[in-house]
Order: C-alpha cells, then structure tokens, then sequence
C-alpha cells in the first residue's frame, strides 16, 4: 500500500448541470448518463488501488453514486481554480499524506496506472509535484505534497488549451520540481467520450453507455 490520499473532484450527475458539452450531439439526460458512468468507473478505479486514503470531493447530492470506501467532503463554490484549492486543503486537514486528485472523466484510468502516480509522488518527496496533461492542453491529476500549494491554483486560467502549461509554471515559479504521469484524453467532448470509451474495458460503464448513446444518436 501506498502512504497517499487519492483525490477525486466530480459533480453529481444531473441533466443540465453534467458535461454540458457533450450537448449536442448528446441530450442533457445522455451526457449525465455518460457523466454517471464515468464517475462509477473512476470511483472503482480509486478504490481498488493500494492507497491509504480515499476522498470525494462533490458538488452536489449523492444520489445513485457509490460511495462506499470513500470520505466526501462538499465543493466550495467559486470557480474551478478556487474549487481544486479547497478540495485539497479540505481533504488534507489534519494530514500530511501526499495527494493525488483527479476528475471523473478519465474512466479509462486502472488501480495500476493510479498506484504507479502515486509511488511517483511519495518517491519524489516534498518540493515535488505530479502532473497528468490531456491532449486538449488541460490537466487529469495533480499530486502535491502540501495544501498550501494547491492555493497557485487560484491563479491558473482553467478549461484552456494552455492550463497545463500555466499549471506547471505556476508549480515551477513556486520552486519545485514538476514530474510527468502519463498523457490521458478527458471527456469534454463526444469526440472524446468515443475515444475514451475505447480505451475502457468493453464492460465498464463507460464503454456501454458511450455505445448505447451512439447507437441512438446514429440517423435512423
């Protein structure tokens, strides 16, 4: 087992409120479907990996999500930067377990791939930082060391094509040292919920769900 606290930041699933972007060609009522089965995957993947900690860091109710095995701590409100500040400093009080956070819309993700992240960020020891950039110029997880330094994340533009790089030189001009986990694509897009859905076991939620909501989406 791992000494870190694994971080996840997610929405409840909620028509209107979930991966509006996938909308069109989506339905309010697909993209939370697809939303839903995405956090499902990501929350199974967390589980399963040998870390000490788990927490969900959620805006809104419940719901259907599992939540089993997991602390849940509220979103603050603010932007997404402001956000991702206090989900850390939140999941952290009163620890000093290394984090590694990530959003929901990486499904793809395995207990391995995580337990390999997190092995990177105790390894690399204080003054570090993990970063995992996606092809669209964001980032899917951040692994610190300390609450106090997810506070640079006020001051990063985010949903860019260059937040990633904002990021690391936002760490970098704090004095550490920024170390790369491996390139995953996000869902934002439908585009990206295909190929995602790809890179899923074929029988995640995430793989079945893409499928279904394609299969209604094709032209009768």
């Amino acid at each position: 087992m791992t000494n870190v606290r694994l971080l996840v930041i997610t929405k409840a699933p909620v028509p209107g409120r979930s991966k509006t972007r996938l909308t069109p060609p989506c339905s309010p009522e697909q993209a939370a479907a697809i939303a839903a089965a995405a956090v499902g995957d990501t929350l199974d993947a967390v589980r399963a990996a040998p870390v000490a900690r788990r927490v969900v860091a959620l805006d809104g109710a419940p719901g259907g999500l599992e939540l089993d095995g997991f602390a849940v701590v509220p979103q603050t409100d603010g932007d997404l930067g402001t956000r991702l500040a206090a989900a850390f400093a939140d999941a952290m009080a009163g620890s000093s377990l290394p984090t590694l956070l990530i959003g929901m819309d990486t499904p793809q993700v395995t207990p391995d791939l995580l337990a390999r992240c997190a092995d990177l960020l105790v390894a690399s020891g204080p003054g570090t930082a993990v970063l995992g950039t996606a092809p669209d110029g964001g980032w899917w997880a951040l692994g610190l060391h300390g609450a106090e330094t997810a506070e640079l994340l006020t001051t990063v533009p985010m949903s860019r094509a260059d937040t990633a790089e904002l990021t690391r030189a936002a760490l970098e001009g704090a004095g550490l040292t920024v170390l790369d986990l491996p390139e995953l694509t996000d869902i934002d897009h439908f585009p990206d919920a295909l190929a995602v859905a790809v890179e899923c076991a074929p029988e995640s939620r995430t793989a079945r769900v893409v499928a279904s909501v394609a299969a209604a989406l094709e032209p009768a």
